[in-house]
């Protein structure tokens, strides 16, 4: 049933007699959504002498919804009978507060003494202010700020909207009782209200016999989430400090830089300073003048370096009897007294220019040779074929080392070009240079320096690796980034990565194979190949403790899947023991749903859940 509560009068205090049908019953003999005749529609009329207290209308709405309305005209209840008026509006679904447009000091008296009261006793109910009647000799207000008369006999709009805000209220204006006016005008705002008032019982309705039946039989059972997944943390790189390092500790050197004055300066590797300048890639034939086609590169080659390939020169070591560390005189006496801070620069990236200038002008008092060497750094970094960007050092502090964004140590991968060591795979041969691979892995550091064959060895067989993921591996050690290409060839990638001692390399790995696992669908899970107990066993062989945990919770996750694969029965005892220790769902919850079913198809209800 919808309750409404009708308050005011919508007549003419000055046209009593002519005044026509009220508001309400007007809508209620007019609305086609309304049923009841004329008889059925006055139930009561608590009368006295003058007018009514209040007329009760009973009717029926939208077809079987039962519809009551009280019609109050007299606001005098509010001041004799304050109970019952605080019911009739406690208790009602929508109020509607009417009143006659000509009338404008009752209207002022309402506003003044009643709507307060109201306001005081609504309770998130919607209301409709309905402003009735044509309005007849109307004047406007004087607005003279020291006159506070008003002249205008009629209740204006802005009066109306004002009201209507303070309570909240939808504001509408009805010329006459016409069908227009009371059939679509105030007829469709009413039933809206009536519609939303409605859905809101039908909606507490549904919750209470949710409730009800929720004491009632058994309850669904309740699936609680799955326990969290361990979370794998990120080794962070150490790939500068790697290449600066090799710097300092001289293994696997491959040229000498002298002085004019053929006196040893500092000692190198090819594989850097060529990954970040065409002048080295110039100087040691890793491309030909015509390869770079600048002529300012060229030029910065001839004016500071010059290659000595004399047998007798005096500062030669007498140690090397293969290959002997290739001989550079650094023409510039200026350049070459910065030289050491120069190779430190750019073995850090080549990108902290501050640090470069500050340590120059340590060792150069004068600032015109600060300038002139640092315009020669500057001229070897230089990209071949534009304009040279490095102007001001400042503006670089912030980017990447120049590893990421100019020629790079990728440009070497696979490639003979300056390679010093050759490894032997399935049949096939992969160059590399043993720098890098000094710099990068410890266990190859120790290969290559220590008292091993490898040592002294060109060639290198490797075994229990395919060269695809022996590829992987040197292009992590030159890029330090890698991108598998699927989990099974992650998985090869970690144990290279485990054999050679590379951790950084295996939690990589690891983390792409979580990955790849959580982003698959249930469905792709059930139906893959992939055998996951044989790689939750590689990863503990290969002493890869945070995946194969994460591996069990993850088995234990999607415990449905995995308990009908075969390759489930191969788990130990103590896996197994683990997994049924925290499978999802639990055992406890399977039983309870079926016994929640068994009770539903005994009952032959409908479930409330499924």
């Amino acid at each position: 049933s919808i309750h409404i509560v009708a308050l005011g009068n919508e007549g003419d205090a000055f046209h009593q007699d002519n005044r026509p049908s009220g508001l309400i019953r007007t809508y209620l003999g007019r609305s086609p959504l309304v049923s009841g005749d004329e008889s059925s529609l006055l139930l009561n009329a608590a009368s006295t002498v003058a007018r009514p207290v209040f007329t009760e209308y009973q009717a029926s709405a939208f077809g079987n919804v039962k519809l009551v309305v009280h019609d109050c005209p007299v606001w005098d209840i509010f001041d004799s009978d304050w109970y019952t008026s605080r019911n009739l509006i406690g208790g009602a679904d929508i109020i509607v507060i009417k009143y006659n447009v000509n009338d404008k000091f009752s209207f002022h008296e309402v506003k003044d003494n009643y709507i307060p009261v109201i306001k005081r006793a609504l309770n998130s109910v919607p209301v409709i202010i309905a402003a009735v009647g044509t309005r007849q000799n109307e004047e406007l207000p004087c607005t003279c700020p020291l006159c506070t008369s008003d002249r205008g006999s009629c209740v204006s709009t802005t009066e109306g909207i004002q009201l209507a805000k303070e309570l909240g209220a939808t504001y509408l204006e009805l010329h006459s009782l016409d069908d227009f006016y009371i059939g679509k005008y105030f007829g469709g705002v009413l039933e809206y209200f009536m519609i939303q008032a409605l859905n809101q019982k039908t909606s507490e309705k549904m919750k209470k016999r949710k409730m009800s039946n929720s004491f009632h039989g058994i309850r669904p059972p309740q699936l609680e989430q799955p326990e969290k997944m361990p979370v794998l943390k990120a080794e962070a790189s150490h790939y500068n400090s790697d290449l600066n390092n090799l710097l300092f500790c001289c293994q696997c050197v491959d040229v000498v830089f002298y002085n004019p004055d053929l006196k040893e300066v500092v000692e190198a590797h090819k594989i850097v300073l060529c990954a970040v300048s065409h002048v080295f890639m110039l100087l040691f034939n890793v491309k030909s003048p015509t390869d770079i086609q600048d002529s300012s590169i060229i030029r910065t080659t001839q004016d500071l370096f010059a290659i000595n390939r004399d047998t007798a020169f005096p500062g030669a070591s007498q140690e090397s009897s293969g290959n002997p560390p290739l001989r550079v005189i650094v023409k510039d006496a200026l350049f070459c007294s910065c030289l050491s801070d120069i190779l430190r620069f750019i073995y850090s990236g080549a990108f902290q220019w501050e640090e470069l200038e500050e340590d120059i002008r340590k060792k150069l008092k004068d600032s015109g040779d600060v300038s002139d060497v640092i315009e020669k750094v500057k001229c070897i970094l230089k990209t071949p074929g534009k304009i040279n960007c490095l102007r001001n050092c400042k503006t670089y502090q912030a980017r990447k080392p120049l590893w990421f964004y100019n020629t790079s140590l990728k440009f070497f991968l696979n490639k003979p070009m300056l390679a010093d060591v050759v490894f032997e795979i399935q049949g096939t041969t992969v160059p590399a240079h043993r720098a890098i691979l000094v710099a990068r892995c410890e266990v190859m550091a120790a290969m290559f320096n220590g008292n091993y064959m490898e040592a002294k060895s060109v060639l290198i067989p490797v075994y229990g690796v395919s060269k695809e993921t022996f590829l992987s591996f040197l292009e992590y050690l030159y890029t330090d980034s890698c991108c598998p290409a699927g989990i099974f060839q992650a998985m090869c990638l970690l144990i290279c990565a485990e054999m050679y001692q590379v951790s950084r390399l295996q939690h990589i790995c690891e983390l792409f194979i979580i990955t790849q696992l959580q982003s698959m669908p249930s469905r792709e899970l059930a139906s893959m190949n992939l055998d996951i107990v044989d790689l939750l066993k590689k990863a503990k062989f290969h002493h890869s403790d945070c995946l194969s945990t994460w591996l069990l919770h993850f088995i234990a996750t999607n415990y449905l899947i995995f308990s009908q694969k075969p390759e489930f029965q191969d788990l130990s005892v103590e896996e197994r023991s683990f997994v049924e220790k925290h499978r999802w769902p639990s055992n406890m919850y399977l039983k309870q749903l079926a016994e929640y079913r068994k009770y539903i198809h005994s009952r032959k209800c409908r479930c409330l859940v499924m």
